[in-house]
């Protein structure tokens, strides 16, 4: 089918959903739909009558098919535009594994969880971008924005609430993308970030937030750092984003339990929040873990979805 027709079906389906709604009483929340100005963050999946359904699916790009687990909110609909949580799993780990152990699905938000492409090396594990470990050759960050054309095309999505998360490798992948896609990544939350040194400037083009997570018994990313592999310290890393957002040189500090301590930069320009939540003794894990997610000790004095979805649903992209 080729893309204009794929358009007009599209259109066509799109029109006939919205009299059928309006037929059955739901008229008020379709002409919210069909009204919402331009810049509002509406998708082009907004009005279609039929969406995928949790599971597997993929998607094309860089000339390979590309896998996700996609999981929905309770109560969702075609007429309301929600927001997306896009989940990196670390290397060696799975979508699936990431949404086994995160508590993510409990978000009010459609929740993806990509799968990266087998690396280099040590087993031959799948990874993602920007790690020394990294499949040569592999686009992750283009084959984002494809999985985020392919969701706002399938699904009712509020394109200015776009949020990154991910473990390990794929936590220092959410780096990448807040340096490089910033025009549709809203703010990221990276937990137990391995954030290699890239080589490629660091030049978003808006001030993105950045809510982080770390253990400081980290032993498989050092909560130090690790000059030997070009790690930087992670209170450094999190202080050079409050510094990319214009923020006052000292956070404050809250101590959040006895094992859990906040460091939130404040003053920032253009509301980009900046946070750095450490886990006293914490390992390379992810906090309130579901089940297994690494090495080490895991608190359950918090629930990392729950702290990162605070902070983030109140971020949106500005308006076009």
């Amino acid at each position: 089918m080729s893309t204009k027709t794929s358009r007009l079906r599209r259109t066509v389906v799109s029109t006939f959903s919205v009299l059928a709604l309006s037929a059955a009483g739901a008229g008020a929340a379709t002409a919210e739909s069909a009204s919402a100005p331009t810049g509002s963050g509406w998708s082009t999946g907004c009005g279609i009558g039929s969406a995928p359904v949790d599971g597997q699916h993929t998607v094309s790009s860089g000339g390979r098919a590309r896998t996700y687990e996609l999981h929905l909110p309770a109560g969702y609909r075609t007429w309301r535009a929600w927001p997306v949580v896009i989940a990196y799993h670390g290397r060696g780990n799975t979508g699936a594994g990431t949404q086994a152990f995160s508590g993510l699905d409990n978000l009010p938000a459609i929740v993806v969880y990509p799968n990266g492409v087998i690396g280099t090396g040590d087993g031959e594990r799948q990874a993602w971008e920007g790690a020394p470990y990294s499949a040569p050759g592999v686009d992750d960050v283009a084959f984002t924005g494809d999985l985020l054309d392919s969701l706002e095309s399938d699904l009712c999505v509020d394109t200015r609430r776009v949020y990154a998360t991910g473990k390990s490798n794929g936590a220092g992948f959410t780096g990448i993308l807040a340096c490089e896609l910033s025009d549709r990544i809203t703010a990221i939350a990276p937990v137990s970030g391995a954030f290699y040194p890239t080589g490629r400037p660091c030049n978003p083009s808006r001030r993105v937030p950045v809510i982080d997570f770390h253990g400081t018994a980290d032993t498989t990313i050092p909560y130090a750092g690790d000059a030997d592999r070009g790690l930087p310290a992670i209170r450094d890393w999190v202080g050079a984003w409050a510094d990319r957002d214009g923020c006052r040189t000292r956070p404050h500090e809250t101590r959040v339990a006895y094992d859990v301590a906040r460091y939130d930069w404040h003053g920032c320009r253009s509301g980009s929040d900046v946070a750095h939540v450490a886990v006293v003794g914490g390992g390379h894990t992810w906090p309130g873990e579901d089940s297994y997610s690494g090495g080490g000790y895991a608190t359950h004095s918090i629930e990392a979805h729950d702290v990162m979805w605070t902070f983030l649903r109140g971020q949106r992209l500005p308006r076009h």
